[in-house]
This record gives structure tokens, C-alpha cells and sequence, in this order.
């Protein structure tokens, strides 16, 4: 395939009950069958190695947390994963075996913390980078934290830079601007927001950026969900807690395939790279559409440590 054509898979799937190793051998599963298919890019649903708590709130109400609840959280923190780690090992393996491009969203651990993160793998097996969200919403804010701008890359493929913007933060103009200023063509929105609203905004991202927007929701029944936590949206096994609606967008904020909705399913296309400048002819929203002697945006990528150790070594003293 020449470097105009790009065929890609979205990959609509949950999480195992079963735990982070069964979850991790069904993607290693559906990264082969993206590879028997020819796939060069597979995007995977937000969270789906550690697994999307929806419909968990860790026992907790304002003032207190209880014993339940710490469990609970722990149990949840033991799914996630380390990264780097045997975990991504897995995962990088996966992707050179299929020889292609992995974008797949993950729960990861640093220290007592969780972070929803998203990782990207090439077809060498390299770990190229990830994104940490930077702003875990509503009750996400319960177990996981806050990334930071030194974690929001874009990678160089040979279809153009590829990036990721999770769930809600595909809400944050701020940071969608970032990404075009990084001059994204392959835009990833791993979500668990199953709504019928978020199409029309990954058409609307499509068509601000001019580049392909490609959206992965998780298909979760209640069966799938973790078995030593509670859930407050139901307790029936057989009841839906996401129902997916994942789907790929042109440029020009046309619909290629989905929204896909009440099944896991693997949405494949082939995308026209041309499509990109073509859309960027009469609207480049950090180009010739930009005013920057009126608007300017400047971003932090410092990370953001709360430890900084400063050596006690005294400078050598000069002549």
C-alpha cells in the first residue's frame, strides 16, 4: 500500500472480567486478526487493558471513604499495568508480529496512582510514546489522575503524525489545538462515551483539524464487568453498560464506517491521505485560517514532578 492509502482498523471490543491477563490475550488476538487483514493502523478503545469502571464509585461520599471502597480500589489498581512493562512487551510483540501501528488505551500505575493512558506501539514493536488524560472527568477523578503536557506526542508514521485525545478531552479546544499545531493527520479518540452526541463531535473535530478523526468505544456487558466491584447502573449480567458507537471521519467531516452500535465489531477502511491537504485548501485551522496576532496559545510541556531533588554538591568555586 502506497503512502496515500492507509487501511485502518477501529476495534469496538471490552475488557475481560476475567482480568488484565485475559484482556490482554484477546488483544493480542484482535491485533492478529487487524494484521491477517492487512490493517497498518489499529486504534483500540480507551482503558481496555485495566478496564473502564463504569458504574463503580469506590463506595465513597463526601467527607469519608470506607474500607469497601479502599478495596475495591486496590482490586482495581492490581489490573492495572506498569509502563514499560511485561504488559507492553506483549503488546509490542503483537504489533511487529502483525507489522503495524497500535494505538490501544490502558490503566496505568505509578506509585499508589492510576492514570488513563493511551500507548503507541510501530510495526518494529517499539513502545513509541503515550498520552496520559489530562483530565479525568466527572467521577473518573475517583481513581485516576491528572496527566501533564509533556506526555501529549504525536507520532511520525509514514501516512503523516498520528495523536490521541481521550474521551472528553476530545471537549477541550485548548488541547485539540494542540494537536493540530502539531499537524496531526491520523486524530485517535479512544472513548467510553457511548452517546449518540459524540459522532456528531468527531465529525465536528474532523472537519476543525482537516484530518481523520478515528473513534474506539468498548462494547461492555455487565457480565464483562470487574466481579469484587460494586456497580451502580446495574447488577443484571446480561444489561449493557457501553454500547459502543465507534467510527472513522474524513476530513471533511463525512462518515467513512460507523457508528457501530450494541456488538463488538472491527470498523476496517482504506483512507485517501490525499483527503488531508485537499480539506486544508480553503481552512487551516493553525495555518492560513489562524489570526496569532490575535489568538496565541502557548503550552507547557514541562513535566510537572511534585518531587525535585537538588544535589548537594557545591559548584567548583571559580578563580
Amino acid at each position: 500500500m502506497s503512502t496515500n492509502e492507509l487501511k485502518v482498523a477501529v476495534v469496538q471490543a471490552s475488557s475481560l472480567g476475567g482480568g488484565t491477563a485475559a484482556t490482554l490475550d484477546k488483544a493480542t488476538e484482535l491485533i492478529a486478526e487487524c494484521g491477517r487483514q492487512d490493517v497498518s493502523l489499529a486504534v483500540f478503545p480507551e482503558a481496555f487493558i485495566g478496564g473502564y469502571p463504569k458504574g463503580a464509585n469506590f463506595d465513597i461520599f463526601v467527607g469519608a471513604r470506607t474500607s469497601k471502597g479502599r478495596q475495591e480500589y486496590a482490586d482495581y489498581w492490581s489490573q492495572s499495568i506498569a509502563v514499560p512493562g511485561p504488559e507492553t512487551s506483549t503488546l509490542g510483540q503483537a504489533a511487529k508480529d502483525s507489522e503495524l501501528y497500535l494505538v490501544i488505551g490502558v490503566v496505568e500505575n505509578e506509585g499508589g496512582t492510576l492514570y488513563c493512558s493511551v500507548l503507541y506501539f510501530g510495526p518494529s514493536g517499539e513502545l513509541l510514546g503515550k498520552h496520559r488524560k489530562t483530565m479525568p472527568t466527572g467521577a473518573e477523578r475517583l481513581c485516576w489522575g491528572f496527566g501533564d503536557a509533556s506526555t501529549m506526542p504525536v507520532i511520525d508514521t509514514p501516512w503523516g503524525k498520528l495523536g490521541a485525545v481521550i474521551c472528553w478531552e476530545n471537549y477541550m479546544p485548548l488541547l485539540r489545538t494542540v494537536m493540530y499545531g502539531k499537524g496531526v493527520t491520523l486524530y485517535c479518540a479512544p472513548t467510553a462515551d457511548d452517546r449518540d452526541t459524540w459522532a456528531a463531535s468527531m465529525q465536528h473535530i474532523a472537519l476543525e483539524g482537516r484530518c481523520f478523526v478515528l473513534s474506539a468505544c468498548q462494547y461492555l456487558e455487565r457480565r464483562e464487568f470487574f466481579p469484587t466491584m460494586a456497580n451502580k447502573i446495574s447488577d443484571s449480567e446480561e444489561d449493557v453498560l457501553m454500547r459502543g458507537g465507534s467510527l472513522i471521519v474524513n476530513p471533511m467531516g463525512q462518515i467513512v464506517a460507523g457508528p457501530h452500535f450494541g456488538e463488538e465489531t472491527m470498523l476496517v477502511a482504506t483512507l485517501d491521505i490525499d483527503q488531508v491537504v485537499k480539506a486544508k485548501f480553503d481552512f487551516d485551522v493553525v495555518g492560513h485560517y489562524a489570526r496569532p496576532d490575535l489568538f496565541n496559545l502557548v503550552v507547557d510541556e514541562r513535566p510537572k514532578s511534585p518531587v525535585t531533588s537538588i544535589s548537594s554538591e557545591l559548584s567548583p568555586t571559580e578563580d
